[in-house]
């Protein structure tokens, strides 16, 4: 282990009892939520990007939307030139900039593209590409009356739930648990690009 590695590690001795897996220091990691829709997954990841930035991560977001979605308004600028042809628009001001890329038609990104498109981080939440081969924390509502995707999805870690019991043979968390569930995605994300 260099130096670096080591100082790191020594960081994160003392907070959580959180030790990154020495094959991800210096990674870009991920770690993904799925789950039906209505089962708290947003909720959820809203709970756990403060207690992850606490802990010292740049943490980013990927979140797979419905093909319809917009975040852009009419009659802005921004949305007047794209609805006339525009590729792209870039936004900027002091605060944030934002970029919006019209497909017009061409293949919608896969999650590789999509993290290709993110400035570096230590750590990438992706909600939604559910099959995609990344560790993930499924987010399980009884009241939905859905059937657990971990038994199908080899892929999930753990699973949040609001059931009292699960008998499943990956952890499971209240979903009120955000602090250990905070650690166990800091602990089991993955570095970037997955190994097979």
């Amino acid at each position: 282990m260099g130096p670096i590695a080591a100082v790191y590690i020594a960081q994160w001795r003392d907070r959580e009892g959180f030790r990154p897996p020495l094959d991800t220091i210096g990674a870009m990691r991920v770690f993904g939520f799925a789950g039906w829709s209505g089962s708290g997954k947003t909720t959820l990841i809203e709970l756990l990007i403060p207690r992850l930035v606490a802990r010292g991560f740049r943490v980013s977001l990927l979140k797979h939307a419905h093909h319809d979605f917009d975040v852009d308004q009419p009659g802005k600028d921004s949305h007047r030139h794209r609805m006339a042809g525009c590729s792209e628009v870039l936004v900027t001001s002091t605060q944030r900039w934002a970029l919006m890329h019209e497909l017009r038609g061409a293949a919608e990104l896969s999650l590789a593209d999509a993290l290709d498109r993110l400035s570096p981080c230590d750590l990438v939440l992706v909600e939604g590409w559910k099959r995609e081969a990344i560790p993930k924390l499924e987010v399980w509502r009884e009241a939905l009356g859905k059937p657990l995707l971990h038994p199908a999805d080899p892929w999930i870690r753990a699973i949040a739930t609001d059931a009292d019991h699960l008998s499943v043979p990956v952890p499971t968390f209240g979903l009120h648990e955000a602090n250990a569930i905070a650690t166990f995605v800091a602990e089991n994300a993955t570095a970037w690009p997955v190994a097979n």
